[in-house]
């Protein structure tokens, strides 16, 4: 274990900064460069784990990937052209790369192994393997649905048309995935609309998917065209300095080159409701992406209710958004969580928990949470647990800049996975 500490800071954050690109969009541009015509350069990869895990399992089937000096190369096989495993697929703590991958080889006539870490394996996959079952895959797990599993392809799978249960980008990407070498219309009809990187991504590459409304249908085995790809800065990643520069009096930053895809910004519509000054600017596309450079200026905070229809946009900023909260005038209620209780931890319990440590009154229901602003001021540090959550781990060091005695985390290795650079940024603000 890593431990890590940071404590309270009167001195205004200022400058410009750059934050970690987009881990889904990173997970998604591996994949289908690899199974385009031709050599992709990708540029402003992720070099996260998770990512790094993607890029391995890809390699394992017989896809060529390297890493040049400033961009990533990768080969593509086309795709029907994935080979079966040379090895077990190992997908760290990325439940990204692992639901996503399980779809892609969905309709291969292989078998294919996969694990992850000890956080990984807690957490649930039978969200996907309902649809990869319903393709005529063969799936063996341990018990409800856990990792380690294997999947053996279906020789001729046949389109599926998916009705979600809940609203998840990753269950609607797996499916996507499996699709794309699927003769036939695949349709999926989403409960609301959730993140939709693979769609933008697809249509980016010449693919012909049809998006009407809450119902999305792609017909497989088209092939397409290598494409050099740019993926910009991650939207969860920028939320912790967002939420830091709010917080600390007289702040001033630029996030620059940042991911504003409207289904991811439910934190900047939150934190701008209860009064926080954010501003978009310079925006342009890139790779079909909405990016901009974010300006934050230290704001007074006011107590909102998040509504349930936002979780969707927001879902991995709730960790951080909390800390906002707690520091906020007033009693935020946010809806919705239910989810949060299925991520790398139970972030829901994590939150809470955690904040009553740091002094902040808070109520748990089975899908809400409501924080009290005012955090009760502490001489030694607080002990912060992060059950192994990247996400828990970098909202409780941003929380420290507001507390004297400050926080000490058990665990700071796993930042590594979505943010390597976060320690960085964070030791030249404090």
């Amino acid at each position: 274990m890593t431990k890590l500490s940071s404590r309270k800071t009167t001195t205004p954050l200022s400058g410009e900064i750059t934050v970690a690109p987009d881990k889904s969009i990173s997970h998604r541009s591996l994949i289908f460069a690899a199974l385009a015509h031709g050599r992709t350069k990708i540029t402003n990869l992720l070099e996260g784990e998770d990512v790094l895990n993607t890029a391995q399992a890809l390699r394992l089937m017989g896809v060529e990937i390297e890493k040049k000096k400033d961009f990533w190369e990768i080969n593509g096989v086309g795709v029907a052209g994935l080979l079966e495993p040379s090895d077990v697929l190992n997908m760290g703590n990325s439940g990204t790369a692992a639901r996503l991958l399980a779809g892609l080889v969905t309709p291969y006539n292989f078998t294919s192994f996969f694990t992850g870490d000890a956080s990984l394996r807690k957490r649930p996959m039978g969200r996907v393997f309902e649809p990869i079952k319903q393709f005529g895959a063969k799936i063996i797990s341990r018990q409800n649905g856990l990792m380690p599993f294997v999947i053996t392809g279906a020789k001729d799978s046949l389109p599926i048309s998916y009705e979600m249960k809940i609203a998840s980008a990753q269950v609607k990407s797996c499916i996507l995935l499996a699709s794309l070498a699927v003769r036939g219309t695949t349709t999926i009809i989403e409960p609301e609309k959730s993140r939709d990187h693979t769609e933008i991504l697809m249509r980016h590459l010449g693919l012909k998917i049809t998006v009407d409304g809450k119902k999305i249908s792609y017909s497989g085995l088209q092939e397409f065209d290598a494409k050099d790809l740019t993926v910009p800065g991650d939207i969860s990643s920028a939320a912790f300095f967002i939420v830091a520069a709010l917080l600390v009096k007289d702040s001033r930053i630029v996030i620059k080159n940042v991911g504003i895809n409207p289904l991811r910004t439910g934190i900047v519509t939150s934190l701008q409701e209860m009064g926080g000054k954010i501003s978009f600017l310079n925006e342009r596309e890139i790779g079909g992406e909405k990016t901009a450079d974010i300006l934050v200026e230290g704001s007074e905070l006011t107590a909102i209710e998040v509504p349930a229809d936002r979780a969707a946009s927001m879902i991995d900023e709730y960790p951080i958004f909390a800390i906002a909260a707690s520091n906020a005038q007033g009693v935020t209620k946010m809806n919705g969580l239910a989810e949060l209780k299925v991520k790398e931890s139970n972030r829901l319990l994590m939150i809470a928990q955690n904040l009553e440590k740091c002094g902040v009154a808070v109520k748990m229901g089975d899908d809400c949470l409501e924080v009290a602003g005012g955090v009760k001021q502490q001489k030694n540090a607080v002990q912060i647990t992060t059950a192994m959550d990247h996400r828990i781990a970098m909202s409780f060091l941003i929380m420290g800049l507001m507390l004297e005695g400050g926080v000490e985390i058990d665990d700071a290795s796993m930042i590594k996975t979505s943010f390597p650079g976060f320690e960085r940024i964070l030791s030249s603000f404090c």
